[in-house]
């Protein structure tokens, strides 16, 4: 009889242990993978680099931002990695890549941000707007001795399947930890120069860092909070100034409304995007292909306040849209 006691103790702490060791291997493994490329959908590159972080762990929950970034076109990498990151949680891995220059001496780097989550990548730019928002924790050089697809070392030029969706999961699966990635290195990076957001003497500045790409709408980097300090309120005129480099692309007047259907159809807008900054549209119409406005860290942009005292009217030149 004590014998049976001792083993059906000992089987029920079994158990429990198995139990216990198996919601933690889930757990380990429930981190997300989400993929952003250039690559577009039309041959088997993402589906090669899913299948490589499938390999490292079928449990894995994987993902995609998008694999229709512009080709080669880093900054718009970088934008939408700002756009989406702050919506999931702390732990998650980002793999974006955009890397025209696969195969050269450029970094391929893992860095941590401060809200918790990773971003591998080259380090080509890509980090630019991560850096001022939210932030960089930490960088760690990836270790290709370590962190490579076993087998892939005689490719050259397909690093995203080979060493960052092979890393990224062995991260997010919890195979690795971050400082295993590689050594540690100083948070300096490549940074792509843009306009940051400011206010000077009531005048607001920044940068058109993407378009709303079915409308035509442009986004700029102008926070809400910016057109409040500058004492800016809906249903006033804004005059606004676009600039291609030192170009000057647009300029012209509209109201700051909440919605596009405050103005007829056609007509110019502003109003703040989903992001909760300032963007401008033309109702049911495409600003960007009207004016021939394009995105990225050489378009800026300058708002004010339209003033009351009429030094700028509907027929002034500068005024016109």
């Amino acid at each position: 009889m004590v014998k049976i006691v001792i083993q059906s103790r000992f089987s029920g702490w079994y158990s429990l242990l198995v139990a216990l060791f198996l919601a933690f291997s889930a757990q380990a493994q429930s981190g997300a993978l989400v993929f952003q490329t250039d690559f577009g959908l039309k041959d088997g590159a993402v589906a090669a680099m899913k299948g490589v972080a499938f390999g490292v762990s079928p449990q894995l929950k994987q993902f995609d931002l998008t694999h229709e970034i512009p080709a080669y076109n880093i900054w718009e990498a970088a934008y939408r990695l700002e756009q989406t990151y702050a919506y999931w949680p702390a732990g998650t891995v980002f793999v974006s890549v955009v890397d025209p220059g696969v195969g050269s001496d450029r970094r391929s780097v893992v860095a941590k941000l401060k809200t918790g989550q990773f971003v591998v990548t080259p380090d080509n730019g890509t980090l630019s707007l991560l850096e001022e928002n939210p932030g960089i924790e930490a960088i760690c050089l990836i270790d290709e001795q370590r962190n490579r697809l076993p087998g892939s070392g005689d490719s050259y030029t397909f690093h995203g399947r080979d060493v960052y969706a092979y890393t990224g999961a062995r991260l997010a699966s919890g195979t690795i930890q971050f400082e295993e990635v590689g050594p540690p290195r100083r948070t300096d990076i490549v940074r792509i120069p843009y306009t940051k957001a400011a206010i000077s003497q009531g005048v607001l500045s920044g940068t058109i860092p993407v378009l709303d790409i079915q409308y035509g709408n442009l986004w700029t980097n102008i926070p809400f909070s910016l057109l409040q300090q500058a004492g800016i309120r809906y249903n006033d005129r804004l005059v606004v100034d676009i600039y291609d480099n030192q170009k000057k692309i647009f300029s012209g007047s509209m109201p700051f409304v909440t919605t596009f259907s405050a103005v007829k159809e056609g007509q110019p807008l502003a109003y703040i995007n989903s992001l909760l900054q300032l963007s401008f549209a033309l109702n049911q119409a495409s600003f960007a292909t009207k004016h021939h406005i394009g995105s990225g860290g050489n378009w800026r942009v300058q708002v004010q306040k339209q003033r009351t005292d009429h030094s700028r009217t509907k027929d002034s030149p500068a005024a016109r849209d």
